[in-house]
């Protein structure tokens, strides 16, 4: 390990001691705010700083190997001794190095999904509804609340569009690289030849604003109408005029929400997946300027690349971004994302490194 990365982790083992003093502190627990944000700093601080330490132990225990490999009698447990501290110095070197990569800042957002079907009619709203189904499940198996915000139901089922608000730890961080165009392969429903027919959906993670900074929109430029809600939803949906579409006039960006009776939840909702389409919108901008010159790993986010394929006669799940072929696609489809997720993480993570080398050289 780099003696400034070192430093670096002797500077959190400092703070580790300042803030449990902190925490001590009987006047520190009395501002709830203040408090949770020192208490998550807590938590992963002392989490590098005990991964940091066992790495410093694994480097200690290399070198008594070494040494005990002199001795003829030991040499046999030592070499293999030797060979464990090794490979978890190794792996462990490897962890504090990713742990220390710079945070997307909105990592620790809640998120809106919106799946849109696309190319391949009727069997395109029904591959809609399977991934919103896959994403539900996933968001179950984590312990995520998820909120239906607005819908638009196709005559045989599944989605011409979705959109749905899920709440929990690292949303944003765990389910942003699903962004992209979503491709399945299969035998339609409607197809009575048993041909295999491609469909396509897009699929849109947006980072949840803070609610301060919904304020920032100026209400001239914003066009809000009131309309019936459809579909599901009770008897009260066609009763009243309490869904909220509001267009943002200068973009033409719009939100719409329909899901409670409230006008003025619908209204709230609505604003929040507007703003979060506007922040979206800056910083797709933003990603394209920096791409001109390299297009990253994981992609540019843009909607219009093809991320996925989910070939149903071979039950298998592709992600071109990072060439990952799974031969599970039903599971995957009842929500066992992790394994994907985590890979994509590890990418990202393995390119940001290796841009840092680069920089450093």
């Amino acid at each position: 390990m780099k003696d400034s990365l070192r430093q670096q982790f002797e500077r959190l083992a400092l703070r580790l001691s300042e803030l449990d003093a902190t925490l001590a502190d009987p006047g520190v627990a009395g501002d709830m705010k203040r408090y949770r944000a020192l208490s998550r700093e807590h938590a992963e601080v002392a989490g590098l700083v005990e991964r940091f330490r066992r790495f410093e132990q694994r480097e200690r225990d290399l070198v008594d190997a070494q040494q005990m490999a002199t001795d003829p009698e030991m040499a046999e447990l030592a070499q293999q001794e030797i060979t464990e501290a090794r490979a978890d110095a190794a792996r462990l070197d490897l962890e504090l190095q990713t742990a220390l990569l710079p945070r997307d800042p909105d990592d620790a957002r809640n998120a809106f999904l919106e799946i849109r079907a696309g190319t391949g009619g009727d069997e395109s709203a029904l591959f809609a509804g399977d991934l919103a189904r896959m994403y539900l499940r996933h968001c179950e198996r984590r312990g995520w609340k998820s909120e239906l915000m607005s819908e638009s139901v196709s005559d045989l089922g599944g989605y011409k569009e979705v959109v749905i608000r899920i709440e929990g730890e690292d949303v944003y961080a765990r389910l942003k690289f699903e962004s992209g165009g979503h491709r399945v392969q299969r035998v339609p429903v409607t197809e009575t030849q048993g041909r295999i027919h491609t469909s396509a959906c897009t699929v849109a993670v947006l980072p949840e604003p803070d609610a301060a900074e919904e304020v920032t929109l100026n209400p001239a430029e914003l066009r809000i109408d009131t309309f019936r809600a459809s579909g599901a939803g009770g008897q009260h949906v066609n009763k009243t005029d309490s869904a909220i579409r509001i267009t943002h006039l200068p973009t033409g960006i719009v939100a719409e929400c329909q899901d409670d009776r409230s006008q003025h939840r619908n209204k709230a909702k609505a604003m929040a997946v507007l703003t979060a389409r506007l922040r979206d919108k800056d910083r797709n901008e933003r990603a394209a300027k920096e791409a001109a010159t390299r297009k990253g790993l994981i992609g540019s986010g843009d909607r219009s690349d093809r991320i996925r394929t989910y070939n149903f006669p071979q039950g298998r799940f592709t992600d071109h971004r990072i060439n990952l072929t799974l031969y599970k696609l039903q599971l995957i489809l009842d929500g066992d994302l992790d394994d994907v997720t985590e890979a994509l993480q590890a990418a990202q993570a393995a390119e940001q490194l290796a841009a840092l080398e680069a920089g450093e050289a």
